[in-house]
């Protein structure tokens, strides 16, 4: 760790001397890139993050969201005002571990897993939900399957082990991700008013008090380390930046938190993640307007002779620091103690400067080594927020050619070769390895567009799972994530605009409307001009679409220098949206064989007649324009109208079946439709109609094709066949057809669990 001569010579400006050597080190992860936002700070405001659904926007651990009442669930929020809203409230929040998770695949996916649910703890909410949205080179790559297992099996067992359901998210594979895969988690959890915490410190005298694991050396640096490009010895020489997890302690800190949030004991909170200790107490404070004197002595620790920046900057795992009222500090720790978990008071609340203070033992006697010596003194506002934003220059990326592949490979070839790509085939071996029901509130699992948990007006007693459980009292959240690195790496403002209307069509597909959003920017160095570009195109994008939804980006994440000798990855904008509807019941993304000779399957939203990254392409070769999405070719007044509409079809009595049509387009999405019992016989103009890729369209299986078209509003409705008895996909394109199986179909989409067998 080193701070740079620039930052170096602002810092010895403001303290009026040269910094210590755990001043340097502290202000050169918190003014790191992951700490600070340097380079991407600049473009945020380009998302409204306001609402009356809008608690706590962003800057704090996590977002605090109002839930409407269930008779206003199915309204978009363009449609409520703040009367609609209810006491129930729910967090939001959203994490990166990159590089942790290209050093260490294992420990640096199930840090972050940890992150995003202490993340949540901190504003007083117990977590309930879990997405992980996932990104690698290509599937037949030695070393992207290695990360792929050992990522998957992290969430897992870190998720599992502390009984946070993993309800959804997303897989991609793609070459840029070679050198450098991402991670994104995301949370969710549930408060109310009486029991919310922010991370602002209160007042001077109170006393801050760290609960949880023992302190050690491990991740040391980690902000500064995922600041900076992969080297090609990262594996090696890196590993001590990446955390140890210990879910087990986890779980017993979100039930400690829990007692310490009931007894009304905690007044602000932060946890202990990217600068340790140093950047969780410095925030908090500096978040109050306020100091802090810390005695770094007092941390409990789990490693002999540990030194000031140790203690400070150590990113171990499952820790919190909160203020606490002196009259408070014992009861905090009768509870720590009745969890078996540490806990130190570790100094208080000043109206001055953020001072840390050191004397050491050494030789392990349980006496100090020296006089205390004072290795921290700033200002706590120019630790957290002093660090200079960057000017960057950017190269607006340019548009690929029309140039359509001169000969089509034939139609059954391309059906089966979209099917079986890593990307768009099944992800059962991921989400069969998560406990995506614990907790009793999980009404739609994985596999389906997107998940739906219950938000009970009655809750069960512990004893009784179903007790008072009518699906239509309560709100059904509905909850999407992922990103499309072929749409954003083809055209990154046009395809990030369709990655946020692709999410939001997965809780269309649900019968939900947008409440609000999260992101993580994952890109690559921005100090290369086009790299920069292609990340200011995809805020950009997503900010503006996410405008266009009604769906405030109440929080997030940013991720750059996710280089590697292999190069950039592809501008990356996952999004993670919330939902909610009347009640927790949802079509299925299935076909109903019962009623196929009295429904019709019908398309509802229009193409954007191109190819641009799209699946098919990618096997058939050639290039194209990016699609036109709905709101720009006149098929609907704005995205937000188009998924209330889409939503509402999907709600409809009549409806049996419904699933968005995205990765791999109408070929993919008929074929995913497909059971054993249940089949389709659809017939299509051309290929660019069987595999474009345009987000923002439902197939829906009806009884009444009138009353859905309806539904859709001023959407524009096709029939495309009819559903069938014999398990089979029939697809008709142009003067082609193909017919699959119900088991050939499975035998295509199975690739990853085949492989991994």
């Amino acid at each position: 760790m080193s701070l740079s001569d620039a930052d170096r010579e602002l810092v010895t400006a403001e303290l009026g001397r040269e910094p210590t050597a755990a001043e340097a080190a502290l202000f050169e992860n918190l003014w790191s890139e992951h700490c600070a936002y340097r380079s991407s700070r600049p473009l945020l405001s380009a998302f409204d993050s306001e609402g009356d659904q809008v608690v706590v926007g962003p800057g704090d651990d996590a977002a605090v969201l109002a839930l409407p009442e269930p008779d206003a669930a199915d309204r978009p929020a363009a449609e409520r005002d703040a009367d609609d809203y209810g006491d129930t409230y729910v967090t939001f929040g959203v994490e990166s571990h990159n590089h942790p998770s290209f050093v260490d695949p294992f420990d640096g996916a199930a840090t972050g897993v940890g992150g995003i649910v202490r993340d949540t703890m901190s504003m007083g909410a117990y977590p309930i939900g879990l997405l992980d949205s996932l990104y690698f080179g290509g599937f037949d790559r030695e070393r992207s399957r290695y990360l792929f297992e050992g990522v998957v099996e992290g969430i897992s067992h870190y998720g599992n082990c502390i009984g946070v359901p993993t309800v959804g998210g997303s897989v991609a594979f793609h070459g840029g991700y070679e050198g450098n895969p991402l991670v994104n988690v995301a949370c969710v959890g549930v408060t109310n008013e009486d029991r919310l915490v922010t991370a602002t410190a209160q007042e001077p005298g109170n006393k801050l008090v760290l609960v949880g694991n023992g302190t050690g050396r491990d991740g040391l640096g980690g902000a500064s380390f995922a600041s900076e490009d992969l080297a090609e010895d990262a594996e090696t020489e890196d590993r001590p930046a990446v955390q140890v997890g210990d879910p087990y302690a986890e779980k017993r800190l979100i039930e400690c938190n829990e007692a310490l949030v009931d007894e009304d004991l905690i007044l602000s909170a932060r946890d202990l993640g990217a600068a340790g200790l140093g950047g969780a107490s410095s925030e908090l404070v500096a978040k109050g307007g306020l100091g802090a004197r810390i005695e770094l002595d007092a941390v409990h620790q789990r490693e002999p002779n540990m030194n000031a920046t140790e203690i400070l900057l150590a990113e171990s795992q499952e820790r919190m620091c909160y203020e606490v009222a002196p009259d408070d500090v014992d009861r905090v720790a009768d509870l720590a103690d009745r969890f078996d978990l540490g806990c130190s008071v570790i100094g208080e609340v000043t109206d001055g400067n953020y001072v840390c203070e050191f004397a050491g033992d050494a030789d392990g006697d349980g006496a100090p080594d020296r006089d205390r010596e004072t290795v921290v003194d700033a200002p706590a506002e120019f630790l957290a927020d002093g660090a200079p934003m960057n000017d960057l220059a950017s190269e607006p990326p340019s548009e690929p050619d029309r140039d359509l592949p001169a000969d089509d490979p034939p139609l059954d070839e391309a059906v089966a070769a979209v099917l079986a790509a890593p990307s768009t085939a099944s992800k059962r071996w991921v989400y069969r390895q998560y406990d995506h029901e614990v907790g009793t509130r999980t009404a739609v699992k994985p596999g389906d567009d997107a998940a739906v948990l219950a938000i009970r007006e009655t809750e069960p007693a512990d004893d009784e799972t179903d007790a008072g459980d009518d699906p239509a009292d309560g709100v059904g959240l509905a909850l999407a994530s992922g990103a499309n690195p072929k749409w954003t790496a083809a055209a990154p403002y046009e395809g990030a605009r369709a990655v946020a209307l692709e999410n939001a069509t997965n809780l269309a597909a649900t019968g939900a409307v947008p409440l609000a959003a999260v992101d993580c920017l994952n890109g690559g160095n921005p100090e290369k001009p086009d790299v920069y570009g292609a990340f200011k195109g995809i805020v950009d994008g997503l900010a503006d679409a996410c405008s266009a939804l009604d769906a405030p980006v109440v929080g997030g994440n940013v991720s750059l220098y996710n280089d590697s000798v292999e190069g950039p990855i592809p501008p990356t904008p996952t999004l993670a949206v919330l939902g909610t509807t009347r009640g927790y019941d949802a079509p299925p993304a299935a076909l109903d064989a019962d009623r196929a000779a009295d429904s019709e399957l019908l398309l509802v939203g229009a193409g954007g007649d191109a190819l641009g990254g799209s699946e098919y392409l990618a096997h058939a070769g050639g290039s194209d324009r990016f699609p036109t999405l709905p709101d720009e070719s006149g098929a609907a007044d704005g995205l937000g109208d188009l998924v209330a509409s889409l939503a509402t079809a999907a709600r409809h009595e009549s409806t049996l079946a419904a699933h968005d049509v995205s990765e791999g387009g109408l070929a993919v999405a008929l074929a995913e439709l497909v059971t054993d019992d249940a089949g389709a016989d659809a017939t299509l103009p051309d290929r660019v109609a069987a595999f474009d890729e345009t987000p923002g369209r439902l197939l829906v299986q009806t009884t009444d094709p009138e009353a859905v078209a309806a539904a859709a509003g001023d959407l524009p409705v096709f029939r495309l066949g009819d559903v069938t008895t014999d398990g089979t996909l029939s697809l008709t394109v142009g003067d082609e057809s193909v017919a699959l199986s119900a088991d050939a179909v499975r035998d295509h989409r199975d690739v990853i669990e085949r492989e991994l067998a």
